[in-house]
C-alpha cells in the first residue's frame, strides 16, 4: 500500500480501513475498531458469545443451535492431554491386563459358592475349684470323691482342708500334678474311676504306699478308704546328738500301742498315735503335704486320725503293710 501524501504510513492505513468500512454500507461513518488488531479482538468476542449461548443458566448443555459439542468422555483411568478436544486415536493397547482377583485363605467365597461349615468353638473349661470355694459344684466334687473311696468326712459343699486332702489323694492315684486343685485333670480322673488297688488279700489291713504317698484301708483285698499321707522325707536329721535318716521302713507290721490323745515325744507331739514299728506310728498332724516330709511316721489329717479311732479299722493287732 502506498502512503498518502503528507501522512505517515500508519495513518494512511487507518484511513483506508475507515473508507472500506463506509463503503460496505454501514451508516456509521466510523468503524468501532481500528486496524487489524481490532479485527482480531472482534473475532475473539464473537467466539466467547457463541460459547456462552451454548450453556443454560444451570451449567448444563443447552439446546441452542450452534452450541459447542460436549467434550468427549474418557475411559476410566484415562486423562486427556490439556488443550485437546478428543481422545487420542486408538492404537495397540499398552495397558496392563486386568488384575485377576485372588482369594486369600480367609476370604469369603464368591457369591453363589458353597462355604465350608464353621467349626463351633469348644466350650471353655470351668475354672478349677480350690480351697475356699463353695456351692453345688463343690458338693458334686465331694460326693463323687466319697463315692470313689477318697475320704473327706461328710460332704458339705465347702472346699476345705479335707476336700483338698481327698483331691491330693486322687491326683496321686492318677499320677497327675499334685496341687490340691480340682481342675480338668482331676475331673477326668473321677470320670475314669481311678482307684488304687490293694496288695493284701485277706482280712482287714492298713497299707502304706510309699511311692504314691497314700494310705489304703482294705478289707479282703478290696480298698474301702483312701487317704493322702506324708511319710519319711529320706533326709538326715539330728535327735539327742545322733544323726538319723528320716525313713519309713518297708515291711509287714501290726499295731501294738496307741495313745488316745496327744503323745509328747523327742521330735514333737503326736496326735492320737497308733504305733506299729518302734516309735513310728500313724498319727494326726496339722500339715500333710503332697510329698514325704515326716521323720518316719505316717501323717494323716487330725480329722482322718479321729476317723481311724471311731471306725475301728486300726485296733491293736491290725495288720500294716508298708511298701
Amino acid at each position: 500500500m502506498k502512503a498518502t501524501a503528507g501522512r505517515p504510513p500508519t495513518i494512511a492505513r487507518q484511513a483506508t480501513s475507515r473508507r472500506d468500512w463506509a463503503q460496505s454500507g454501514h451508516v456509521t461513518t466510523r468503524p468501532p475498531f481500528g486496524g487489524p488488531r481490532a479485527a482480531v479482538a472482534l473475532a475473539a468476542a464473537a467466539a466467547v458469545a457463541a460459547l456462552v449461548a451454548g450453556c443454560d443458566a444451570s451449567g448444563g448443555a443447552g439446546a441452542t443451535s450452534g452450541a459447542l459439542p460436549a467434550p468427549p468422555t474418557s475411559a476410566p483411568g484415562t486423562t486427556l492431554v490439556p488443550g485437546t478436544t478428543s481422545a487420542p486415536p486408538a492404537g495397540p493397547s499398552t495397558a496392563a491386563p486386568p488384575a485377576t482377583a485372588t482369594l486369600s485363605p480367609t476370604a469369603e467365597p464368591p457369591s453363589g459358592g458353597t462355604s465350608a461349615p464353621a467349626t463351633p468353638a469348644s466350650p471353655a473349661a470351668p475354672p478349677a475349684l480350690r480351697p475356699g470355694d463353695s456351692g453345688p459344684r463343690v458338693l458334686e466334687l465331694q460326693n463323687r470323691l466319697s463315692a470313689a473311696g477318697y475320704w473327706l468326712g461328710t460332704p458339705d459343699g465347702t472346699y476345705g482342708q479335707l476336700t483338698q486332702q481327698a483331691v491330693l489323694a486322687l491326683q496321686k492315684a492318677a499320677g497327675a500334678q499334685r496341687d490340691g486343685l480340682a481342675g480338668p485333670a482331676t475331673w477326668r480322673a473321677l470320670d475314669a474311676g481311678v482307684r488304687p488297688s490293694a496288695r493284701s488279700t485277706q482280712g482287714r489291713a492298713l497299707e502304706v504306699d510309699l511311692a504314691r504317698q497314700l494310705v489304703l484301708v482294705a478289707q479282703d483285698g478290696k480298698v474301702q478308704q483312701i487317704f493322702n499321707t506324708s511319710t519319711g522325707s529320706n533326709t538326715y536329721y539330728v535327735s539327742g546328738g545322733v544323726r538319723k535318716l528320716a525313713v519309713t521302713p518297708e515291711g509287714t507290721y501290726k499295731i501294738f500301742r496307741q495313745v488316745n490323745g496327744v503323745d509328747p515325744g523327742p521330735l514333737g507331739s503326736l496326735y492320737r498315735p497308733k504305733y506299729f514299728n518302734g516309735g513310728i506310728a500313724f498319727h494326726g498332724y496339722s500339715s500333710v503335704p503332697a510329698y514325704p516330709a515326716s521323720h518316719g511316721c505316717v501323717r494323716l489329717s487330725n480329722p482322718a486320725m479321729d476317723w481311724m479311732w471311731s471306725s475301728g479299722v486300726a485296733e491293736i493287732g491290725a495288720a500294716v503293710h508298708v511298701y
